[in-house]
């Protein structure tokens, strides 16, 4: 006997049923699963084809097999072969249409360990829900549980999840979730823009690109959580995530014109607002820009192509920046410019932009918005951040140069620096003898107080990055001055801020926050 729990990824509401599966009761020995009635695990939904799969045992062992089904079958999120035997023990899982069947256990004496979701709740329509049985998230942590994983294209996975008991997801579209896991013993925050909208309240998205090291530092390791993510995470996962987060939404600034533009994986946020918009049918014109490295990598393709043939105020422009043989292409190509911008958008000076993507992309964007007279108050944009190239190291200082060396304590050598003569060239050595636990420095330096670290650096890199590298944990998550998790005492010196963050007063977000000169922070 094969034990199995039965789950519907489009309907969390519907109760999780415990199915008993014996095909060696049964003719051939094979239990049929399919829409049809008669079969031995009927699935009622269009995507099930009549006769979609079977269930067999033999040789001792239990197996499942497509029966040439329209929509096609996936084991462990692979798509499964037309004809060809698949091996099941327990742990597996197989998708049939928005099916999801668990292998809980072989065996009528054999002990379940696939871990059991918790109790369901009692079957409610859809239709006609009481919006008040069922609690929103408005705050605090909670464990949420993957019931589909979709593959969007060949490197992107988009995760859904839901509550148990269900909850309803309450956020604004654009904002983000931070994931709190373990990786290899220790514990790592990341922060992912939901995907999904607000409209759609019972499941919650992530989409994930897989990350591979830089081309140009081939040795940098891979994007860790990203990665983590697309290998082990399955159907029946468990993962902590923390409240939506985050400014960057249409809900922040309300216009009833909006151009949103992205590349890559930072068509998450916009995704998120593009479906609420559609959902709810907002009286709001909105133009949809996308930039992807070729056809096959256009996140949300098919659904975009029909956000734009339903809805007359939706309108889609897609370039991509290189073509693949054998690959059709109508759209634009090349990379995001004035003309191609003027001619998405000739309205565009009276719209509100949205823009995420990779840092350069964000900047080339911004500086042709700047050149085409774009008012930039309206300008909006979140950062998905990147690699960032190596920097040249410093140039030495010359002997006419002054240079004071930082001292922390008045018991470390005492610096000599040298400064010209009034009189010629030559440079005259001048004793300075610093007052204890005092830092006297010309060059860029961050001392974190309890770590009792004192970090040189260039004052390029953020505090977060200088504390990363030097092995101190700040607590980081949003990297990107959103959620303030990373927010630290700030007891000495200044730091600079791309747009100001609105931090509380003698405290840093050191996500985003670059030292000026000593900087001393309570961490």
């Amino acid at each position: 006997m094969l034990n199995l729990i039965q789950m519907n990824s489009e309907n969390p509401l519907q109760p999780n049923k415990k199915t008993d599966l014996a095909p060696e009761t049964r003719l051939n020995n094979e239990c049929i699963i399919g829409r049809r009635p008669g079969c031995c695990l009927q699935l009622d939904d269009s995507m099930v084809s009549g006769r979609h799969g079977k269930i067999f045992l033999k040789e001792g062992q239990y197996y499942y097999t497509d029966l040439i089904s329209s929509n096609g079958s996936k084991i462990n999120n692979e798509v499964a072969q037309v004809d060809k035997n698949y091996l099941l023990k327990p742990g597996d899982h197989i998708q049939i249409g928005p099916f999801i069947l668990l292998i809980q256990s072989l065996g009528e004496n054999e002990k379940d360990i696939f871990p059991q979701p918790p109790e369901p709740i009692h079957y409610i329509p859809l239709a006609v829900i009481d919006q008040a049985l069922v609690k929103r998230w408005t705050e605090g942590d909670r464990t949420l549980l993957c019931t589909q994983i979709i593959d969007d294209t060949p490197d992107v996975k988009t995760f859904r999840f839901v509550a148990f008991p269900p909850v309803l997801f309450s956020f604004q579209p654009g904002q983000f979730v931070t994931l709190n896991l373990e990786i290899d013993g220790q514990q790592v925050k990341r922060a992912y823009s939901i995907s999904s909208a607000p409209s759609r309240p019972h499941t919650l998205d992530i989409t994930v690109k897989r990350v591979p090291p830089p081309s140009d530092v081939p040795d940098a390791p891979p994007g860790l959580v990203s990665n983590w993510l697309h290998d082990w995470i399955t159907v029946g996962s468990e993962i902590k995530f923390s409240i939506p987060m985050g400014k960057f939404s249409c809900f922040v600034k309300p216009s009833q014109k909006l151009l949103l533009i992205s590349a890559g994986s930072g068509i998450t946020p916009m995704m998120s607002m593009a479906r609420w918009i559609c959902d709810t049918g907002a009286d709001v014109d909105v133009v949809f820009f996308h930039s992807a490295r070729s056809p096959r990598d256009i996140i949300f393709r098919q659904e975009l192509e029909l956000m734009n043939a339903r809805h007359p105020n939706f309108k889609l422009a897609v370039t991509v920046t290189r073509s693949e043989p054998g690959i059709p292409w109508m759209g634009y190509t090349g990379r995001l410019n004035a003309s191609m911008l003027q001619a998405i958008a000739p309205d565009l000076r009276d719209r509100t932009v949205y823009i995420c993507g990779p840092n350069p992309f964000m900047e080339s964007a911004k500086s042709i918005l700047e050149e085409l007279g774009f008012p930039m108050e309206n300008y909006n944009e979140e950062s998905f951040g990147g690699h960032k190239k190596s920097k040249p190291k410093a140039t030495p200082p010359s002997a006419s140069e002054t240079v004071i060396t930082h001292m922390l304590s008045a018991t470390e050598p005492e610096p000599i620096s040298t400064s010209a003569s009034t009189n010629g060239n030559q440079a005259t050595p001048t004793l300075v003898v610093p007052k204890p636990t005092t830092v006297v420095a010309t060059e860029t330096v961050i001392v974190f107080q309890k770590s009792g670290k004192k970090v040189p650096c260039d004052g390029e890199d953020s505090i977060l990055e200088v504390a990363e590298a030097a092995g101190i944990d700040l607590n980081p998550c949003c990297r990107m001055g959103s959620c303030k998790q990373c927010e630290q005492k700030l007891l000495e010196g200044e730091v600079n801020y791309d747009q100001d963050p609105g931090c509380e007063p003698g405290h840093v977000l050191t996500c985003i926050a670059k030292p000026v000169g000593l900087v001393v922070i309570d961490a």
